[in-house]
């Protein structure tokens, strides 16, 4: 799902919110994370995640043409953990998969 799919979705669930204040919610919530994740801080949505930055320290590469050594600048990078929540929805099963797991289970059919 791309922005403008997720402001659509929104604004479809909530009839009596304009789209145009919908974008606007939404793009304030994402700069929120992304300015709090700059400054080195750490997002958690309850239920949903959490956002962090994780970051790889300068290190000296190779050239894959020459082999020559290059040096590699420290960066920083976003780093998204999902939370008990979200792996459970994600992970559900079919009421009609448990059931005959049950059944299986239990050595009757």
């Amino acid at each position: 799902m791309i922005k403008p799919e997720l402001i659509k979705r929104i604004a479809a669930q909530n009839p009596h919110l304009f789209e145009r204040d919908i974008e606007k919610i939404v793009n304030i919530v994402l700069a929120t994370i992304v300015d709090a994740m700059a400054r080195g801080d750490r997002v958690e949505l309850r239920d949903f995640g959490t956002f962090s930055v994780r970051v790889r320290e300068a290190r000296e590469g190779r050239n894959p043409r020459t082999g020559e050594p290059v040096a590699v600048g420290r960066t920083a990078f976003p780093y998204f953990k999902a939370g008990r929540e979200m792996g459970r929805r994600l992970n559900r099963k079919p009421a009609a998969e448990g059931a005959a797991e049950c059944l299986a289970s239990n050595g009757s059919e």
